[in-house]
């Protein structure tokens, strides 16, 4: 076991430390004086990007199925547990791991830590409850797929990514989901459910040391910590991330037309991934953004419309989504690309610049107001990156952003083959123009 500090701090809050438990378990904590709650992550190195194509939604199904019950606790005390001292507890499922959490108050710690354990390492994954939350998951792709601005970003990303791991939708399909068996599920679960995978990450009026030993205690309990404290280090590739160019329509008779149009980003450690926030936050990251004026005050065209950006560990995102009439989206279209090539060809102005910093710094201090916040941050963190930056490091790096690095940045990001994914009552209209050179 061993331990170090991430962070100092500053009198005594804010302090990050790290200890690493046998079987490369990591515990990462921060302290925040001042509040009386805590929030506790349990991160788990695995998403949809790691299912072979007999496990598409098995990452998300075992999710669900990982709240239906352990040896100790059925469905209801699990949720009783937490929602019973007046916390909540719940889980997410991404492309390159899952999540689950808690946030309770600082003298129910040990409660949070305990039950989040049981449900991380000892679900039964009983057959019976497969079948019953098959059903569910079902239900949930179902609203999903009735939301099309919802669809048309996992379009934009299957058409990027083709049939790939990282193309593939979290949820799953139809029809994967309902090929998939407990057998199967269960087996996922054991491979890849270890210690040397996991992250516990804890914010809030917390003592390091009294964390660490709650999840010995909890995670002992359940035999997962055995042999050296080495943990898997941060992936730097994964399987399905060579993109391509292409157009995909899916023809629904909506009032609104939805697309996304777009590009390969970058990577989460690429150096340059601070002058692109800063040149999305410009471009289309607020009402102030280019985008938003062009589109919506200027001309009326749509309601919402903005930029993004998605990083993963070897490969990104760069997108813009609209919604709009349909008898408007090839004004919208046109729009997009004028300002993606001025972009390109002219770079940011000084005031664009300083807004996009000034967002960039708000949206990331603002948003760690909470424990929830910092609990995601410290975890995520160490999870997916080598080191911990702390605010004022990545605030100081926002605001070093040249307005050379973010013309360099439009130059290559913006100039690349652009994808389009198009939800609306279309047919067979073709719209292969919109994303020719």
């Amino acid at each position: 076991m061993s331990t170090s500090t991430l962070h100092p701090g500053k009198d005594g809050a804010g302090v990050v430390r790290r200890t690493v438990l046998p079987g490369g378990l990591r515990v990462v904590t921060e302290t925040m004086p001042t509040v009386r709650s805590v929030a506790v992550g349990m991160w788990v190195g695995i998403g949809s990007r790691d299912e072979a194509p007999e496990h598409t939604g098995a990452t998300h199904f075992l999710e669900h199925l990982l709240f239906k019950g352990t040896p100790t606790r059925d469905a209801m005390e699990i949720s009783a547990s937490i929602e019973g001292i007046g916390g909540e507890i719940n889980a997410f499922t991404a492309k390159e791991y899952t999540c689950y959490y808690a946030r309770v108050l600082d003298e129910d710690l040990s409660v949070a830590v305990d039950v989040l354990a049981d449900v991380v390492t000892s679900s039964l994954v009983t057959e019976e409850d497969v079948e019953s939350e098959r059903g569910v998951i079902l239900e949930e792709i179902a609203m999903h797929d009735d939301d099309p601005s919802d669809v048309v970003h996992e379009q934009f990303a299957a058409e990027l990514y083709g049939d790939s791991p990282i193309g593939r939708p979290i949820l799953g399909t139809v029809d994967s989901i309902n090929a998939l068996g407990r057998e199967r599920i269960a087996e996922y679960y054991h491979r890849y459910y270890q210690p040397r995978r996991t992250v516990v990450s804890v914010a809030g009026n917390v003592r390091h040391e009294e964390v660490v030993e709650l999840v010995t205690r909890a995670y002992a309990r359940a035999g997962f910590l055995a042999g050296a404290a080495e943990f898997t280090p941060p992936r730097t590739s994964g399987p399905g991330a060579d993109a391509r160019s292409g157009v995909r329509v899916l023809d629904r008779p909506t009032e609104q037309a939805n697309l996304v149009l777009g590009t390969t980003g970058l990577s989460r450690t690429d150096d340059r991934r601070f002058a692109l926030g800063v040149l999305n936050a410009a471009l289309g990251g607020g009402m102030s953004s280019r985008l938003f004026q062009e589109i919506r005050e200027k001309r009326g065209l749509a309601y919402s419309a903005y930029s993004y950006t998605s990083a993963y560990a070897d490969t990104g995102q760069f997108g813009i989504y609209v919604g709009c009439l349909p008898s408007k989206i090839d004004d919208v279209l046109k729009i997009c690309r004028d300002e993606v090539s001025r972009v390109v060809a002219e770079g940011l102005g000084a005031d664009e610049i300083m807004r996009g910093k000034g967002q960039m710094r708000g949206g990331l201090v603002l948003g760690l107001e909470d424990t929830g916040s910092r609990m995601s941050r410290i975890g995520k963190n160490d999870l997916v990156y080598e080191e911990l930056m702390s605010v004022d490091e990545v605030l100081a790096r926002i605001e070093a952003v040249t307005p050379d690095e973010i013309s360099e940045v439009a130059r290559d990001v913006l100039n690349r083959p652009l994808t389009l994914a198009v939800i609306g009552p279309y047919g067979d209209k073709d719209f292969t123009d919109a994303i020719r050179p």
